[in-house]
């Protein structure tokens, strides 16, 4: 079967300020028809970079050639699956506010906590997206793309209850590309302005849980960790506190 590769140049803009220029840079395609943005995404996790911002490509060419095992591209031997989760035996961080700071809350897809599977919210490999320090944007794609995903707990560490929010593509993103819960430390996954909650609502319609007001995540290491935030199995209701805890590494 024929393998595709692409050749651009490249700038990109970091969330916490500079940025990057590269030229003639190549990565490994899924197929010929990748859009602009699937190979940004592609660059972005090549490199592992994070707190990204903006990508912006030039001179893109798509052309025949074998996969030189680009990380994060369709031949990235590291692709080959999640973490098995469960067998830890770190130590325990506590990721959950008491109930008189306000608690933590998971909120279940279709609004029914009795639907949530342990698999869904118990041991779940970690990946830990830190925006702490970057400017007060909505965390969007670039910032995910370094990470694999799938199968895992994404968890955003703004450091701020307020901010930060999460870019409604971002969150269909994780959502296609696998994640199986998502929280962050902050107040809520949406800008609090908007009443749709859209990256919400992008999440649990996805199947997605969603983990609001944590805390401790700078305990965290980048990945390795399993996180753990089960709910009680409550039929007919779809948000309640929960004890989010994660053993580390």
């Amino acid at each position: 079967m024929t393998e595709y590769r692409a050749c651009f140049d490249a700038r990109i803009a970091f969330s916490n300020g500079g940025d990057l220029t590269v030229h003639g840079f190549r990565v490994d395609l899924p197929g010929p028809d990748a859009s602009e943005a699937d190979i940004a995404e592609l660059f972005v996790a090549s490199l592992g970079l994070l707190m990204t911002d903006t990508v912006e490509l030039a001179g893109v060419r798509v052309f025949p050639e074998a996969h030189k095992g680009t990380r994060g591209g369709p031949s990235d031997p590291r692709r080959s699956g999640p973490p098995a989760a469960g067998g830890g035996r770190g130590r325990l961080a506590e990721l959950s506010h008491p109930p008189k700071e306000g608690g933590t809350y998971l909120e279940a897809p279709a609004g029914d906590l009795g639907a949530v599977e342990l698999s869904r919210s118990v041991d779940l490999p970690a990946v830990v997206v830190r925006v702490t320090g970057a400017r007060r944007t909505p965390v969007g794609v670039g910032s995910l793309a370094p990470f694999d995903v799938r199968g895992h707990a994404v968890l955003l560490h703004t450091g701020v209850r307020e901010g930060h929010c999460l870019a409604p593509e971002a969150a269909t993103w994780l959502v296609e590309h696998g994640a199986v819960l998502v929280g962050t430390d902050a107040d809520g996954l949406d800008d609090c302005a908007h009443e749709a909650r859209p990256a919400r609502q992008a999440l649990l319609a996805g199947g997605v849980p969603v983990v609001e007001r944590l805390t401790g995540l700078e305990q965290l290491p980048p990945t390795g960790a399993l996180f753990t935030a089960a709910p009680p199995r409550v039929l007919g209701v779809g948000r309640v506190p929960v004890r989010a805890y994660a053993r580390l590494p």
